[in-house]
């Protein structure tokens, strides 16, 4: 049986947060394209944000696509009213909290497999229990990690040797051992929950991903929102030497390509008029602009938003800059007559821009970006090369991707894993960064270097490419597994 004719129904469960929802809801589109009956869990209050993204999908494709809702209440948690997104946490100490609240999504999300009997469940890594959850009613749970194969393996290489405990300080190097190629972290660059051995320590997120570890051992396998031709020394090391299976399927966000609303709005509704934006940088000369956003999450203080306009300013390039500033909160963080100074130069979008088509744009010319991976496959695909600004989660590790391994990238030198703030940097080194990666030699070769990687990722998700292969054969292992 080919995946053509595929009848399978699968749940899709993402973690709650927009960088977690929206590439599931991309694999759920995917899915569904191929026959799939494709069903996303969430809770009420994230239901109108992932309803939006479907509503075209639902009268496209060969299959079908749904939501059913969970209940949630965070405010037993000690969070807010109305807290069902992490997105919305403003404070370090109850993004813990948050992640224990979910664990209480269980018993709902159980009656609903009682109810639909799906054929699989993909879940996030974030719910570990839904393993066992799948398992009680003879289910396979496929685990999405929501990043890449180079992070697994890093990862994976660090719980089990431990190098880091092997350096006398936080910002000495150690080589992660058992790898295709030699990487070097330091402790300040590991999230603080890794440093606790895994779940060794009390640190909840650090139990959370031992239970993650476990689980995924137990699941079916685990789909990866990547292509072949990006790691494919990490996707071979994550499955022959590891031996985890493995799909890659993406860049989920091409299932898109053709829907200019949907590119506009993955990121909930933009700030700015997207073709106000793109009349903006259809002035621009191609690869002359450097855009520049921080994901969902960071929260800089003033003093960083003001080192950053000031080293924009001083590098000379043009440049879209995405800050999550209303006009209520005041200008204080911005130099003193910047945006006069800037006029015609830069472009100052307050709150959430269309990325996607910012990115495609042929006038930008280089991205500052937080190294969140859906940013990071986004950039990759658009063919853009990257000032690498790491913050927290797994961004340190995906800045060895893009800089030592794809070579497409240059740091900004941020060193030290600070949730929600980010390591501070001086304007000095924007400066820089942004001057290294649009002016010279070196420039020229990671942009060309980035071209070919753009061809590469969209050629995966076409007929006969290595994702589009890798979903087929995952759809076939399912369908047999289903009869």
């Amino acid at each position: 049986m080919g995946s053509e004719e595929c009848n399978l129904h699968i749940f899709f469960f993402p973690f709650l947060a927009h960088g977690h929802m929206i590439p599931t809801v991309d694999m759920a589109k995917l899915f569904a394209s191929r026959g799939a009956k494709a069903t996303i869990i969430t809770t009420p209050i994230n239901e109108p944000f992932i309803f939006k993204t479907i509503e075209k999908a639902k009268t496209h494709g060969k299959g079908s696509i749904h939501i059913k809702t969970v209940e949630f209440r965070p405010v037993d948690f000690g969070l807010p009213e109305g807290c069902d997104n992490v997105d919305f946490i403003r404070s370090s100490d109850k993004i813990p909290l948050f992640f224990e609240a979910t664990r209480f999504l269980q018993e709902p999300f159980e009656r609903l497999l009682i109810q639909h009997n799906p054929d699989c469940v993909v879940s996030d890594m974030f719910y570990p229990w839904t393993t066992d959850s799948a398992a009680k009613f003879g289910i396979p749970r496929i685990m999405f990690h929501g990043t890449n194969f180079f992070f697994m393996c890093v990862s994976e290489s660090t719980r089990l040797y431990e190098p880091h405990k092997n350096v006398s300080s936080d910002s000495e190097y150690f080589v992660i051992p058992n790898l295709p190629d030699e990487i070097k972290m330091t402790r300040m660059q590991m999230p603080p929950f890794a440093l606790h051995n895994e779940g060794k320590g009390t640190h909840p997120i650090a139990k959370l991903s031992k239970e993650a570890i476990e689980s995924e051992k137990k699941s079916y396998g685990t789909v990866v929102n990547s292509f072949y031709e990006l790691e494919k020394d990490y996707a071979d090391h994550f499955r022959n030497v590891l031996g985890r299976k493995a799909w890659h399927i993406g860049p989920l966000f091409l299932i898109n390509k053709d829907d200019t609303q949907d590119k506009a709005q993955r990121r909930k509704d933009a700030s700015i008029d997207e073709n106000e934006c793109l009349k903006w940088l259809d002035t621009k000369k191609p690869n002359s602009i450097v855009y520049v956003c921080f994901g969902s999450i960071a929260n800089f203080p003033d003093s960083q938003l003001r080192d950053i306009a000031i080293g924009l300013e001083a590098s000379g390039q043009h440049f879209i800059w995405v800050v999550k500033k209303s006009k209520e909160d005041g200008d204080e963080w911005l130099p003193e007559g910047f945006e006069k100074r800037m006029e015609g130069k830069g472009l100052i979008i307050r709150g959430w821009a269309p990325q996607v088509l910012i990115l495609e744009h042929q006038a930008i010319g280089a991205f500052v970006t937080h190294c969140g991976w859906n940013s990071t496959l986004e950039a990759v695909t658009a063919g853009v090369p990257m000032v690498t600004w790491p913050i927290a989660a797994e961004q340190f590790y995906n800045e060895k991707l893009v800089t030592e391994i794809l070579k497409i990238g240059v740091p900004v030198g941020a060193k030290k894993w600070l949730r929600l703030i980010g390591d501070t940097v001086k304007w000095e080194a924007v400066e820089k960064g942004v001057k290294k990666i649009m002016v010279g030699e070196e420039a020229e070769e990671m942009r060309n270097k980035a071209k070919v990687l753009s061809q590469l990722a969209k050629s995966a998700v076409e007929k006969g490419g290595s994702s589009y292969s890798d979903l087929d054969a995952l759809i076939v292992e399912l369908a047999s597994h289903k009869h």
